[in-house]
């Protein structure tokens, strides 16, 4: 399954959302960035401009790609994630239908709930590390291994 995720960036803040609103959510109780699946025939570009608005009421102007995660979890088929950053967005930031948004700051992001996968590419992100590849293997919510990967540029 192809999906995006994107951390909106202002003021050294991540815009974080609080999965707490839909029912088996294997993100349930987590602190994510915005996004999720692709649409048919919708390019990774298009499909995370589309969730940041839906998610947040914000119109991306420019989203940074920096890499893709696979995200294995259990048997379930993998999600391969396409990874974006932005901080050139327009608007007024909107309720989720998924959960809660709020701009928490970068040095208090690793307090919240998060993956611990997550923790791994945002540490990436946060050292603006070029483009990489990371696959994340999960038994339930235990990270079991994962493998990084740099693209050559």
């Amino acid at each position: 399954m192809k999906m995006t995720l994107c951390y909106m960036e202002k003021d050294d803040k991540f815009l974080m959302l609080h999965r707490t609103k839909k029912e088996n959510d294997v993100n349930k109780g987590k602190w994510i960035g915005v996004g999720g699946k692709l649409e048919s025939g919708e390019t990774p570009i298009e499909g995370i401009i589309r969730e940041i608005k839906e998610e947040t009421g914000y119109t991306p102007n420019y989203c940074r790609f920096r890499g893709i995660v696979v995200f294995n979890y259990n048997e379930n088929p993998s999600e391969y994630m396409h990874l974006y950053t932005c901080d050139d967005f327009d608007g007024e930031m909107t309720i989720c239908d998924e959960g809660d948004l709020k701009w928490i700051d970068k040095k208090r992001i690793f307090d919240l709930n998060l993956w611990e996968g997550d923790k791994i590419f945002l540490k990436l992100i946060m050292k603006e590390t070029p483009v990489f590849n990371l696959v994340l293997n999960y038994n339930n919510d235990d990270l079991i291994s994962h493998t990084l990967e740099f693209v050559e540029q």
